[in-house]
């Protein structure tokens, strides 16, 4: 079984002009060893839409993958798209992630990261000379 992640389901409400034709993106990873699924989302400013907008059309959406024995402890990679208004849905064994599909997984991915800071934690060191 495959989880289904809608990439409007965290959308924000806004109907606002920028907001008219979205492009969000959502992947699940499920399998693995421990079985647990990761997710990614990312959801297109206006300024980075046309970027997304030609990750998500270069992907085969119309083609199902051949047959591939998914097997123990394999990933499978559920991906979501919503464009134009359009739901678009795709699922691949790990071995199908690559051409286009991998590198809108990878900006999905890459955009889903949180914010690298230049704050690093200071040691607590407690200890007392004598």
């Amino acid at each position: 079984m495959h989880e289904y992640e809608n990439p409007a389901d965290e959308a924000d409400g806004r109907s606002d002009a920028m907001d008219s034709d979205p492009v969000i993106v959502a992947v699940v990873r499920s399998g693995g060893i421990a079985g647990l699924p990761r997710r990614w989302r990312a959801e297109a400013d206006a300024d980075r839409r046309p970027e997304w907008l030609a990750l998500v059309e270069r992907c085969p959406w119309g083609d199902a993958p051949d047959d591939v024995a998914v097997g123990a402890d394999r990933f499978v990679w559920s991906i979501h798209a919503r464009v134009h208004d359009e739901q678009l849905e795709q699922v691949l064994p790990d071995a199908h992630l690559q051409g286009a599909w991998r590198e809108l997984v990878d900006a999905v991915r890459d955009a889903d990261q949180p914010p690298v800071t230049d704050e690093r934690p200071v040691a607590d060191d407690h200890r007392t000379e004598g």
